[in-house]
């Protein structure tokens, strides 16, 4: 199963949509028509990147849209971009989503205590390869990590890239804390600070920010 992209409008700018075809060139839905996996009997995911790492537009699957394009997210009629915290650049993973997951606002998770934010399952992509935006990957699952984002529930999925070299040396969150030594410290700072450059105040976290396996 393959995809490509077509990309509208232009970047930076709050026309600018990246629209999603299947192998036969028609329009489809990264939110709803691609696929949750990409060998079930493998768990072996999708997941949409949307944004590449250490780039700082937050675009995002525009789920209320028709075919539900990316889009660069808008606040008080601003695009948003994430402040560089120190020491990092933008995002520092690619970051993107799970397709045809939702975090439902209606429901309370017994972990954290708060609702869904209303968005797909998150991922953050902790292989070496940089990836394009749009670019539609196959992933191993290797843990979790449970946000509360300004008081919602907002799973960060940590995988890694099939695709990726080292991806064979991946199995679960011990080979993240044994083979890139800082990294998920790194993720839960990156995650409790981003907002603080806007005025709000730190993210929470269920489990105490501790990460849980797959």
């Amino acid at each position: 199963m393959s995809f490509t992209i077509e990309e509208r409008g232009r970047p930076n700018t709050q026309d600018y949509r990246v629209f999603f075809k299947n192998s036969d060139g028609k329009y489809i839905s990264p939110f709803h028509d691609v696929p949750i996996y990409a060998n079930e009997a493998e768990n072996i995911f999708h997941a949409i990147v949307e944004v590449p790492r250490w780039t700082n537009a937050k675009m995002e699957i525009a789920t209320k849209d028709p075919l539900n394009p990316l889009k660069q997210d808008v606040k008080k009629g601003t695009l948003r971009y994430v402040p560089n915290v120190f020491p990092h650049k933008g995002y520092i993973w690619n970051y993107g989503a799970i397709p045809q997951t939702w975090e439902d606002p209606n429901h309370k998770d017994s972990d954290t205590g708060c609702c869904g934010d209303n968005d797909p399952i998150d991922i953050c992509d902790i292989g070496n390869q940089v990836c394009s935006q749009g670019e539609i990957i196959k992933v191993k699952v290797l843990g979790t990590l449970a946000l509360i984002d300004e008081g919602e529930t907002d799973w960060k999925v940590i995988v890694i890239n099939t695709e990726d070299p080292e991806a064979g040396d991946f199995n679960n969150i011990d080979d993240v804390k044994r083979l890139k030594p800082g990294y998920l410290e790194a993720t839960v700072n990156w995650f409790r600070r981003y907002k603080v450059p806007d005025g709000k105040p730190e993210n929470e976290f269920a489990f105490n920010g501790d990460f849980k396996d797959r």
